[in-house]
C-alpha cells in the first residue's frame, strides 16, 4: 500500500483537512463521558451544585469559613467575591483560579457543616464537644477563643480532614452550599434543572458537531479515494497501452482485467474507510486513555487489560487470513481466465458437445474461489463476537472494581460510568482497527498487483533523440541481417532475415505455416525488438524512431481482423479524429467493402459491435484493410489479410489497392499462390531463413520450396503454363 502512497499526494491538503476535523470530533466524542458524569454526579447526586465555589454565599456564611481560613486564604476569597447587601457573589473567574478557591473553601466548609449539623465525625461535634452551655453557637465561641486555641482546634480538625477522600470533602462542601442556598431562598429544584437542561443541551450541541463532521468526513475521503482509483486506472491503463507483446505474455489479458477493476476497488474501498477509520482510531484511542487515566489512576490496569486481549484477538486473526487474501486474488484472475475462455469459445465448445466438461471447468474455478473466500469470512465472523465478548467482560470488571471505590468512598458513580465509556472508546477504536485488518491484507495484496504493472518495465522505449528519416528513402523498408528470438526461447524464430522493400512495389511474404511468416512483419511496427541486426524504415533504425513516428507511417492490417465498437464510419476513420466522409466512402470502396455497406439500413452509420461479432470473417477483414488504406499511410502491411476474402473479391481488392498504393510500399503476407503472383518481390521463408527471393516466376524456377507450395495450390496446367 504504501507504494501507491505517491498516488494521493495530490490530495495532501484533503488529508490534513481531515484530520483537523477528526480531532475536533474526537475532542467532542470525549467530552461526552465528562457530561454524563456532570449529570450523575453534579446534576443529580449534588443538585446541580459543582464544586465548593457557590456563586453566592450569605455573610453569614462566609463569616463561619474565614474562621476556618488563614489570612492568605481570606485574601483570596476576598479578591473573588464581591461582598453587596449581606451576599458575597462570585466574581469572573478563570479556570486555575477556581481550582485553588475549590481547594480553600472545600475543608472549611466541611469542618463549617459539620459543626453547623453537630456531627461527630469529625471530633467536632457542635457545642458538646466544645463544653459549651446548651444554646450557645459554637461559632461564636470560637470568635473569642485566643488565637493559640484556634489554631489547635483547626490543626486537629485538618488532620482529620487530610485522612478522608477527596469525594467525602467534595459531599460535605455540597452539603454546606446547599444549606446555605435554602437560608439565601434559592429554589434548589429549579437551581438542579437549569444544570441538566444546560448540560443537555451541550451535549446535543456535541452530538450535532460530531454528526456534521462524520458526514464532512465520508465525503472528502470518498472524494480522495474515488480520485485516486481513477488516477490508478489511467496509470494501469496507460501502462498497459505500452506494453510490447512481451509484457502482455507476463499478464493474462483475464489477469489486467482483474487489477484494473477488482483490484483497484479494493484499494479504493479500504481508502475510503482507511482516512474514517484508521486515522481516527489512535486518536480517539490516546484521547480515552488520557480522560480515563485522568478520571482513575487505579484501575488503568483495566484498560491494559483490554488493550492486550483485544491485540490478542487481531494478531491471531491477521496471522490466519492474510496468506488466504493473497490466494484470493489469484483465484479471481483464475476464475475471469475460465469465464472469458468458456464465453470466447462458446460456439467451439457447442460444436464438439463439451459444455458439460466447460461447466465442470468452470464449477470447479467457482468452488476454489467460494471456498477460500467461505474460510476468510469464517474466521472473520469470530472477530466481531470476541471483540463483543471482551467489552462486557471489561464493563462488567470496571463496574466490579469501580463498586469498591465507590463504597470506599474513593470514586462516584457517574466517574465509573464515565469510565466504562472511555474504556469502550478505547476498545472501540481497536475495534475500528480491527475491522480495517479484514480489508487491508486484500487490499495490500490488491495494491501490489497493481504496483506490480505501475512499475513494470517497458522493454520498448522511445529514443531520448529521434533521428530524422532520409527524404530520399521515404517508404523504404529494410531488414539487415535481423534475427529473433522469443522472450525465454532456446531457438531464435527468424535467422539473419535480409531483403529491403521499396515504394511503388509489393513485397510478398510467403512460407509453411509457423516459419515465421507473422513475426517478420510484426517486428516493423516494433510489436517485438529485433534480437540481431536493424531494421531501418526512411533510413532509419526504427528503434531510434519515436513509436508514435513511426506508427504514422504504417497502415497494418492484422492476421486477425479487429473491429471496435461504433460504427462503420469510426472503425474506418480510427486513424485521425477528423476524416472526410468521401476519404471514408473511398476507402471502402477500394477495400471492396461499399458493396454489403450501402445494403444495409443506417449504411455507415449501421453500429457495429463489440469485437465486430455483428459482421462476418469477410466483411470484418475488408473493414480493417479500409481503416488502413484510409489513413493514407507509406507502408501498408497486410498480414494474411485476405485469407477470408472469396477469389472474386481478393483479385477485384488487389487490383484497386494497386492502383491506390502506386506510390506506397505494401508488404503481404500470404498464404494463397494467388494473392502474390504478380508481386515484384517474393521472399519465401523456411524455418526462419530465407529460402528464396524473386518474382513468381524466378522462384518456380530456383526455390524449390516455393515450388512445393505452388504445386500444392495450383494445377499441373497452371504450372506448366508458368
Amino acid at each position: 500500500m504504501l507504494k501507491l502512497a505517491r498516488y494521493i499526494k495530490k490530495y495532501t491538503g484533503v488529508i490534513l483537512l481531515i484530520l483537523v476535523l477528526l480531532v475536533i470530533q474526537a475532542n467532542c466524542d470525549l467530552s461526552l463521558p465528562g457530561y454524563t458524569s456532570d449529570i450523575v454526579n453534579v446534576g443529580i447526586q449534588q443538585n446541580g451544585i459543582e464544586d465548593a465555589v457557590a456563586d453566592t454565599l450569605s455573610s453569614g456564611a462566609m463569616e463561619k469559613l474565614f474562621l476556618f481560613m488563614d489570612p492568605d486564604e481570606q485574601k483570596l476569597i476576598k479578591a473573588s467575591y464581591t461582598e453587596k447587601d449581606g451576599i458575597w457573589s462570585l466574581d469572573k473567574t478563570s479556570k486555575k483560579t477556581r481550582k485553588e478557591l475549590n481547594r480553600v473553601l472545600g475543608k472549611p466548609m466541611v469542618a463549617a457543616y459539620a459543626m453547623s449539623s453537630g456531627s461527630e465525625e469529625l471530633g467536632l461535634g457542635g457545642g458538646a464537644a466544645m463544653q459549651l452551655p446548651e444554646g450557645e453557637d459554637p461559632f461564636d465561641a470560637l470568635k473569642h477563643l485566643p488565637e493559640e486555641q484556634l489554631t489547635a482546634i483547626k490543626d486537629k480538625l485538618y488532620e482529620k480532614l487530610d485522612q478522608m477522600p477527596d469525594t467525602l470533602i467534595t459531599q460535605g462542601s455540597i452539603a454546606f452550599v446547599k444549606a446555605d442556598y435554602q437560608e439565601q431562598g434559592i429554589d434548589l429544584d429549579a437551581f438542579q434543572k437549569h444544570y441538566l437542561l444546560m448540560a443537555g443541551l451541550k451535549m446535543l450541541a456535541f452530538a450535532f458537531l460530531i454528526m456534521l463532521i462524520s458526514i464532512a468526513v465520508t465525503f472528502l475521503s470518498c472524494r480522495l479515494a474515488a480520485g485516486t482509483a481513477k488516477t490508478l486506472r489511467d496509470g494501469v491503463f496507460t501502462k498497459v497501452v505500452s506494453f510490447s507483446n512481451r509484457e502482455f505474455e507476463k499478464f493474462s489479458t483475464a489477469s489486467l482485467i482483474t487489477r484494473s477493476t477488482n483490484d483497484i476497488q479494493q484499494v479504493q474501498m479500504v481508502l475510503t474507510l482507511f482516512f474514517r477509520m484508521v486515522l481516527y482510531a489512535p486518536i480517539l484511542g490516546i484521547g480515552g486513555v488520557i480522560h480515563a487515566l485522568e478520571t482513575s489512576r487505579s484501575m488503568a490496569w483495566v484498560i491494559l487489560l483490554a488493550v492486550v486481549l483485544v491485540l490478542g484477538v487481531v494478531a491471531v486473526l491477521f496471522a490466519i487470513t492474510l496468506p488466504r487474501f493473497k490466494k484470493l486474488q489469484d483465484l479471481i484472475d483464475r476464475l475471469n481466465l475460465v469465464t472469458r475462455e468458456i464465453l470466447q469459445g462458446l460456439p467451439v465448445i457447442r460444436a464438439f458437445s463439451r459444455e458439460k466438461q466447460e461447466e465442470q471447468r468452470f464449477d470447479k474455478a467457482n468452488k476454489d474461489f467460494i471456498s477460500t473466500n467461505l474460510f476468510v469470512n469464517r474466521c472473520m465472523t469470530f472477530m466481531m463476537p470476541a471483540m463483543m465478548l471482551v467489552m462486557n467482560e471489561i464493563t462488567v470488571l470496571i463496574v466490579w472494581t469501580g463498586s469498591k471505590g465507590i463504597d470506599a468512598g474513593t470514586m462516584q458513580v457517574g466517574d465509573m460510568m464515565a469510565y466504562i465509556q472511555y474504556t469502550m472508546m478505547i476498545i472501540m477504536s481497536f475495534l475500528m482497527i480491527t475491522m480495517m485488518s479484514i480489508m487491508l491484507p486484500r487490499a495490500s495484496v490488491s495494491a501490489g498487483r497493481i504496483n506490480e504493472i505501475l512499475e513494470t518495465e517497458v522493454i520498448l522505449q522511445d529514443p531520448e533523440r529521434e533521428e530524422k528519416a532520409d527524404a530520399e528513402k521515404k517508404g523504404v523498408v529494410e531488414f539487415r541481417h535481423v534475427s529473433f528470438a522469443y522472450p525465454g526461447a532456446a531457438d531464435p524464430v527468424l535467422q539473419d532475415i535480409d531483403f529491403t522493400a521499396r515504394p511503388g512495389e509489393t513485397t510478398a511474404i510467403i512460407g509453411s505455416t509457423g516459419c515465421g511468416k507473422s513475426t517478420l512483419v510484426n517486428l516493423i511496427p516494433r510489436f517485438y525488438d529485433v534480437t540481431e541486426g536493424e531494421i531501418l524504415v526512411d533510413g532509419v533504425d526504427v528503434r531510434k524512431m519515436k513509436q508514435h513516428t513511426l506508427h504514422e507511417k504504417l497502415g497494418y492490417v492484422p492476421q486477425k481482423g479487429v473491429l471496435f465498437s461504433g460504427t462503420i464510419a469510426s472503425n474506418i476513420a480510427y486513424s485521425k479524429d477528423a476524416m472526410g466522409e468521401n476519404d471514408i466512402h473511398k476507402a471502402a470502396e477500394i477495400a471492396q467493402a461499399s458493396d454489403f455497406i450501402e445494403e444495409k439500413e443506417e449504411q455507415y452509420d449501421s453500429p457495429i459491435a463489440q469485437g465486430g461479432t455483428n459482421v462476418s470473417g469477410g466483411q470484418k477483414q475488408r473493414l480493417s484493410i479500409a481503416r488502413a488504406i484510409a489513413g493514407k499511410p507509406e507502408i501498408y502491411i497486410f498480414d494474411d489479410s485476405f485469407s477470408a476474402l472469396d477469389y472474386k473479391t481478393d483479385a477485384a481488392l488487389r487490383k484497386a489497392l494497386k492502383e491506390e498504393t502506386a506510390q506506397a510500399t505494401t508488404i503481404i503476407v500470404a498464404q494463397r499462390i494467388s494473392t502474390i503472383l504478380h508481386a515484384e518481390q517474393i521472399i519465401v521463408l523456411d524455418e526462419g531463413r530465407i529460402a528464396g527471393i524473386g518474382t513468381h516466376k524466378e522462384l518456380l524456377k530456383s526455390c524449390e520450396v516455393y515450388h512445393q507450395i505452388a504445386a500444392s495450390q495450383l494445377s499441373k496446367e497452371e504450372l506448366d503454363h508458368e
